[in-house]
This record gives structure tokens, sequence and C-alpha cells, in this order.
């Protein structure tokens, strides 16, 4: 499976581009409209890659963010909510602002994003709740858990490219000590160029 690609953009199109990596191989990848938007031919371009197989298909949704990845992963996870549907929301709400309408219990604001009607809004509110589980107390996380989170969720990301534990957790917490401003996308490129210098 398919979970990260760098490499230049070749080619852009309304709902996606061509990302070609260093070995000349070139992978179309759907994106959020506001991430297509920041993507121009010839860049140079990271991405988390969400691999969706039918059978019909095999499709890559990609993110610039493990963040909005790991959210579309969990929209998928609702019923009737498909790739479409899950990038309109992406493309409405940053993963906080989701969060946030959860936790704020506004469904209206999920009625908003075309496509999405006031049932169905509410449908989607009540199994993300479900799943999200989110209420007030966890918005103020302890730096403690805070930091606990941030190593799961980038462990988890790692081991989704081929990454064993023994061999990245002792980094992740080494870099985490060094006390800056990590979130998950930012350690895991780290960790990257510290395994390819290693090699």
């Amino acid at each position: 499976m398919i979970a990260y690609l760098k490499g230049k953009i070749f080619l852009t199109t309304l709902e996606s581009v061509i990302i070609e990596t260093a070995g000349g191989v070139g992978y179309e990848v759907f994106c959020l409209k506001r991430s297509l938007a920041s993507l121009e031919k010839g860049q140079e371009v990271e991405v988390f890659v969400y691999t969706l197989v039918r059978e019909d298909a095999l499709d890559l949704y990609g993110f610039l963010s493990w963040e909005e990845r790991k959210t579309f992963a969990l929209l998928l996870s609702i019923p009737k909510v498909g790739p479409k549907l899950a990038l309109a929301i992406l493309d409405v709400f940053t993963p906080q602002e989701l969060a946030d309408v959860v936790v704020k219990e506004d469904v209206s604001l999920l009625a908003t994003v075309p496509g999405i009607g006031p049932k169905s809004a509410k449908k989607i509110f009540l199994d993300l709740k479900d799943k999200l589980k989110w209420g007030e107390e966890d918005i103020s996380l302890s730096s403690s858990e805070e930091a606990s989170t941030l190593v799961s969720d980038t462990l988890e990301a790692l081991k989704g490219l081929g990454y064993r534990k023994e061999e990245v957790l002792p980094l992740i917490k080494e870099l985490i000590a060094q006390e800056k401003e990590w979130d998950v996308s930012l350690l895991i490129r780290e960790v990257l160029k510290h395994k390819a210098k290693q090699q």
C-alpha cells in the first residue's frame, strides 16, 4: 500500500496531480481543492497518501499533512461517505475545525458542505461524535498527553511506510525531547531525513 510520495508535479488537473518520483514513475493523486491551488508544475512536493482499493480501481488520495490523511480515513469509515464527499468536507473544514464542530455540536455547519443536506449532516455528525469521542475535556490536553498522542500518531504513520517500531521509536522520542514546535507531519519528515542519512 502506498502511504507516502515525494517527487515533482508533472501535471495538474481540476481534481488531481501527477507526481513524478525520482525513479521516473508518475502517480495520479487526487487532492483537496485548496491543496491543488497551492501546487504548480515542476514543484517539489511530499504527500501522505491514502490508497483506496476497489474492485474496478485503485485510487490514490494525497494530503499535505498527516492529520488531513488521518481525518480522511476516519470520514471514509462513516456509512455512505465516499472519497468525493470526504474531500468536500475537508475542503470546507480543517481537521481541527471538524473536531470543533463535533465539540460544539453545531450540526448546521456540516450542512454547508456541498452535497450534504440537513438529514445527512445529522447522520454524519452522530457518526463522527461516536468515532471521535471528543468532549470538552479533550481540548486542553496536558503536555504529556500531547506528547503521547504525537508519538503514537507519528509511529502509526511510519509503520504505514514500512518502518518497524523498534527502529523509529527511539528517534521519535529523541526529536520530541528537543522541545521544538513539532506536529506529526514535521516529525515524520525529520525521521525520514535521519533514516536516509543512516543508509
